[in-house]
């Protein structure tokens, strides 16, 4: 509550030189904000567009499956590795609480990430870079990317997914 009351109609009032600039210059900002956000999204060099489809859990499991089995090399604390060919289609499964298989790709290769979750609702956090995509169940995220420096990056799930959340963590090898 106020110490004074306020006094009817005071909405009614002609607008003082310094509230006229003010707003003037809030409305201008506001307008070039709005302009410049989707200007920004096309020139811009940091979104990552990709296209999504829908797809069953079971179908994205069965073409993971696939592909993992076409392209595996080995096996990473039970999860396993595959190095595809550039220029290919590679898959990323979220499911409670792991990311498989576990991605060798070459830097400087261009590759279409499919990415999807068989379950819940997964954050898809590439550290330490930073990058965060969502894999949402039924719908296969393709994401275009060209991986351009050598390292181990960790998958880590920053979108809670029930009692193993904190245990959710992929690898992906840059070489």
């Amino acid at each position: 509550m106020s110490i004074q009351a306020i006094k009817p109609g005071w909405w009614q009032k002609p607008l003082d030189g310094q509230e006229k600039i003010w707003l003037s210059i809030a409305f201008v900002w506001c307008l070039v904000i709005t302009i410049i956000m989707p200007w920004w999204h096309v020139v811009g060099s940091h979104n990552m567009s990709g296209e999504y489809h829908k797809i069953t859990g079971g179908d994205f499991s069965m073409l993971t499956d696939q592909f993992i089995e076409k392209y595996k090399v080995g096996m990473d604390e039970g999860i396993p590795v595959v190095v595809p060919p550039a220029n290919s289609d590679i898959f990323l499964r979220g499911a409670q609480w792991e990311w498989d298989p576990v991605l060798k790709l070459k830097a400087g290769s261009t590759y279409r990430l499919h990415l999807s979750s068989i379950d819940v609702n997964h954050g898809v956090s590439i550290q330490p870079v930073n990058m965060n995509f969502q894999a949402v169940p039924g719908y296969d995220s393709i994401l275009t990317i060209t991986p351009t420096t050598k390292g181990e990056y960790r998958i880590i799930c920053n979108e809670f997914c029930g009692a193993g959340h904190h245990t959710m963590i992929g690898k992906l090898v840059i070489e």
